[in-house]
């Protein structure tokens, strides 16, 4: 029986960059086993050393997942669909998450502004004046928070914490609306906050030019209502999802990477917590970032104003919250799915046996794979300066380009081989052991994976990362070659 089995763009540098697969199989296991038959470069990222499926990877059987059915198996009828859904970072009816204030009175001026909303039953004056009492926490304010930002002043929500540590750079303007061109440089909370200001002089904002961290972060989201996960990397959302799940708040989780989105309300009180879905994250590198990886401008205005969506909806009461539902979208097809997703009685943060009750005593750059064991050999970098003095030295080099190509096509490297990531293990042999070989990408993030990968592979020579990637050679060496 054939099944067709959904790729995402996370793996797809794995598959050909196929994003579907039409395979043969009547279980789960047989389609997985006929998957790395036809792609072996899958089977690194899917599966560990033991042969398990890594933890940061759900299988979904026509929007199911299969921890809720037969595991490997669980029988797939002919036509399913069969859907591999990796980390990136409710009822009608139900009561608003934030208890009544009955002090937050509308003022004219606030019915005239707000008239749409209290025309929907839905929300009405009760409605309004739950939005007006609430706080909401924004963390990140790039291509998610930005939308975030701007609809929940829009809408009256009573106070916005901004919160973001990076100051607004060129490349932010594709995508991250709230920021016009005379921001950059400036900090990202200081140009959120004066757009609000001019989206809705009556909404309040606090600002926090910072990091989130284990010593802060029950602090900060201790002062909210609700929180809105807009962030771009691992160790903050699980930091965020577990001062949520100890302080008892809603996390609205939004997360994307070129043309896909999730979005997601991790409510430990009520449904499943970010770490019921994905127990660990991937290993560093294997999932792209969006400035590694890149994503369409307007995608990030889609999950953001869903978010949005689900804050309103749980502030005002009634509605149906993606709690307990994973809702994936791909802009590229424009096609929408529904997943469910459940509690995890084993979860270490709201399972029946949790033992994670404080965040100062939880170390998260172990977990993300973001501080170096002893026992793992260091990767070695070179300098961009450093490599083109030995490049014109003429030192024997083999430089391999790991990028793919429509990402070369915006700036290709003087004198490299071409190798894409997913195709390393494989083509190991095509390199010379006996000479130093330097890898490069944009960030020198991935060309970190490549390295370890060929290690895992079995390779012996000599291997350096070039710092930063090809962006500090065009910064410090080639000042015509385009930075991106």
């Amino acid at each position: 029986m054939a099944a067709t089995v959904l790729i995402p763009t996370t793996l797809r540098s794995f598959t050909g960059n196929r994003s579907e697969l039409s395979l043969a199989g009547s279980t789960v296991a047989q389609l997985l086993d006929a998957l790395v038959e036809e792609c072996p470069d899958a089977k690194k990222a899917l599966f560990d050393g033991e042969g398990k499926l890594r933890s940061f990877v759900n299988v979904f059987v026509d929007g199911r997942n299969i921890k809720e059915l037969a595991g490997f198996a669980t029988e797939v009828p002919a036509g399913a669909e069969v859907m591999l859904i990796p980390a990136i970072a409710g009822g009608s009816g139900r009561e608003s998450v934030i208890e009544e204030r009955d002090s937050e009175k509308l003022s004219n001026d606030e019915i005239s502004r707000y008239s749409r909303h209290l025309l929907l039953k839905e929300v009405g004056l009760k409605g309004q004046r739950r939005l007006k009492s609430a706080r909401v926490l924004i963390v990140g304010l790039g291509g998610l928070g930005t939308p975030l930002a701007q609809y929940l002043a829009a809408a009256g929500v009573g106070t916005i914490g901004l919160l973001d540590y990076d100051a607004v750079e060129a490349s932010n303007l594709q995508r991250q609306v709230i920021h016009r061109t005379r921001d950059v440089g400036r900090p990202k909370v200081a140009s959120a906050k004066d757009a609000v200001k001019n989206i809705n002089p009556l909404v309040k904002t606090e600002a926090y030019n910072m990091r989130l961290t284990a010593e802060n972060a029950l602090d900060i989201i201790g002062e909210y209502d609700i929180v809105a996960d807009a962030t771009d990397n691992y160790k903050s959302r699980y930091l965020i999802n577990d001062a949520c799940a100890i302080l008892g708040k809603p996390d609205v989780f939004g997360a994307m990477y070129q043309f896909e989105g999730q979005a997601s309300v991790f409510y430990a009180r009520e449904g499943p917590c970010y770490r019921c879905v994905y127990p660990s994250p991937p290993p560093p590198g294997l999932v792209p970032s969006c400035a590694q990886g890149g994503v369409v401008g307007v995608l990030p205005g889609i999950i953001g104003t869903i978010q949005a969506n689900e804050v309103i909806k749980l502030i005002v009461g009634g509605g149906e919250p993606l709690i307990g539902r994973l809702l994936v979208f791909d802009a590229w097809k424009m096609k929408f799915r529904e997943l469910k997703i459940a509690k995890n009685e084993d979860c270490p943060l709201c399972g029946k046996q949790a033992n994670i009750t404080e965040l100062k005593e939880y170390d998260y750059d172990e977990f993300c794979g973001l501080r170096q064991e002893e026992k793992e050999e260091p990767i070695e970098g070179i300098e961009a300066r450093e490599l083109k003095r030995r490049m014109d030295a003429g030192e024997p080099l083999t430089i391999v380009d790991i990028r793919e190509p429509h990402e070369r096509a915006i700036v290709k490297f003087p004198k490299a081989v071409v190798i894409p990531i997913g195709q390393l293990a494989r083509r190991q042999d095509e390199l010379n052991p006996k000479v130093d070989t330097i890898f490069i990408c944009k960030e020198g993030k991935r060309s970190i994976l490549a390295i370890r990968t060929l290690r895992e592979a079995g390779y012996k020579g000599p291997m350096y990362n070039l710092k930063d990637g090809i962006n500090t050679w065009a910064r410090d060496v080639d000042k015509s070659l385009p930075q991106y």
